[in-house]
């Protein structure tokens, strides 16, 4: 596949060496998804120099999975994708309970890619801790 100059190219994350010794890098899709990846799982205040950075799911660890949970998730999760990935667009995110792990919201995010009017989509699990749980 060819790289797509127009979306760009960045580290690939988690960081990795590529075959020839240097820092893997992804690009075209495969970099917004990664790069969606890193926002939601990032807790706001984890990065020093960008304290407001990241989606604030983490403080949602402990609550129930029921429906209030999911749409507390759901506009989370949208409101950071909206401020940090603005190479996405038309975001559409559903968190449903996981029918197999009473634990696990699914989270969908639907979405399309500005500059190639591109439609895509990608699944999140979150894991909600069970009480008792460390």
């Amino acid at each position: 596949m060819a790289k797509n100059k127009i979306i760009g190219s960045g580290f690939s994350f988690p960081m990795q060496i590529d075959a020839l010794g240097g820092v893997a890098v992804t690009s075209d899709d495969e970099n917004i998804r990664q790069s969606m990846m890193c926002i939601i799982g990032t807790a706001p205040g984890e990065r020093i120099m960008r304290p407001t950075f990241g989606c604030a799911i983490h403080d949602i660890l402990f609550e129930p999975n029921t429906a209030v949970t999911a749409a507390k998730i759901e506009y989370e999760v949208k409101r950071s994708l909206i401020e940090f990935e603005p190479r996405i667009g038309d975001i559409e995110v559903v968190a449903k309970p996981d029918d197999a792990e009473l634990s696990r919201m699914n989270v969908t995010i639907s979405y399309t890619i500005r500059k190639t009017n591109t439609k895509a989509n990608l699944v999140y699990p979150f894991y909600l801790r069970k009480e008792g749980e460390v």
